[in-house]
């Protein structure tokens, strides 16, 4: 799960986001109790403008470790993109 967990960050940081989202969804799926790809799957959602899958995901990490700031704190953000989102009409 960490491999297919540290090459999807790789593949995340060459904008790669496809190949990406699924080697977070399978690190998950070797290791299910693993917050970490959660969390990074978030963040791509949250890039792609699929904030509530993004959400979803930032939710696990915090069920999984309520003391992952970093998903607080990006689930906030996505909470808050989707609102300006909405008030605008998208």
């Amino acid at each position: 799960a960490a491999a297919l967990n540290d090459r999807g960050l790789c593949r995340y940081l060459r904008v790669e986001f496809a190949a990406a989202l699924q080697d977070y969804t399978e690190a998950i799926e070797c290791q299910p109790g693993f917050e970490v790809p959660y969390y990074n799957r978030g963040l791509v959602l949250y890039r792609l403008g699929c904030f509530d899958e993004a959400m979803k995901d930032f939710r696990k990490v915090l069920k999984l470790n309520p003391q992952f700031e970093d998903a607080a704190l990006s689930l906030k953000q996505a909470i808050l993109d989707k609102e300006e989102k909405q008030k605008r009409g998208y």
